[in-house]
């Protein structure tokens, strides 16, 4: 069965449970099981039929952008994380900029 890592945010409704095992075919399918479980999950990760917004799936350690009828295996482990995004495509950390490093002469 895919093993799901609960994200923290969602620790008060599983009663502290970090890890569960879940049946499902798809992303949507494992929501639905897991909500059964721990009532109230579906709603905190779906916005009507959808992941919600500013949350990524990762599914075996890769963001699924195909969604919640992404296909599990029964070895899948999926995580439920805020996504990122933002940024001008510049790789600076903070305010961090590296500075020009000068030759010796």
């Amino acid at each position: 069965m895919p093993l799901v890592h609960i994200p923290a945010l969602l620790l008060s409704l599983t009663s502290g449970v970090r890890e569960e095992q879940v049946p499902g075919k798809t992303v949507r399918d494992l929501i639905e099981q897991l909500d059964k479980l721990h009532p109230g999950i579906r709603e905190r990760l779906l916005e009507g039929d959808r992941l919600r917004s500013g949350l990524s799936v990762f599914v075996d350690g890769l963001v699924r952008r195909e969604g919640l009828d992404f296909e599990l295996s029964a070895e899948s482990e999926i995580h439920f994380v805020p996504a990122v995004a933002g940024g001008d495509g510049i790789p600076w950390i903070g305010n961090y900029q590296p500075r020009e490093v000068k030759s010796p002469q």
